[in-house]
């Protein structure tokens, strides 16, 4: 799948990865309680050579960072790759 938008220069496109809708306990969180996602998945990365991630890693950014955006129902988040906290 190639990505639906290129980033450019020193930035990263982030699918954001939703958090879970049940608990451990079985308890089911509704979205109106759900905190904003601060982990994504990397779908492309511009083509400055000091970016660190790699298509396909999931990090961590923080949470009110970067540019959202959303194309055929999926949500997208342009950053700066120096925002980027960590690779899980």
């Amino acid at each position: 799948m190639s990505a639906p938008i290129r980033p450019l220069g020193g930035r990263v496109l982030l699918k954001l990865l939703e958090e879970e809708s049940v608990t451990s306990s079985g308890l089911v969180i509704p979205d109106t309680a759900k905190e904003k996602p601060q982990q994504g998945e990397v779908v492309a990365v511009g083509e400055d050579e000091d970016i660190k991630v790699k298509v396909g890693e999931k990090v961590l950014f923080p949470k009110y960072s970067g540019t959202e955006t959303r194309l055929d129902g999926i949500d997208y988040l342009i950053i700066d790759a120096s925002e980027l906290l960590g690779v899980f």
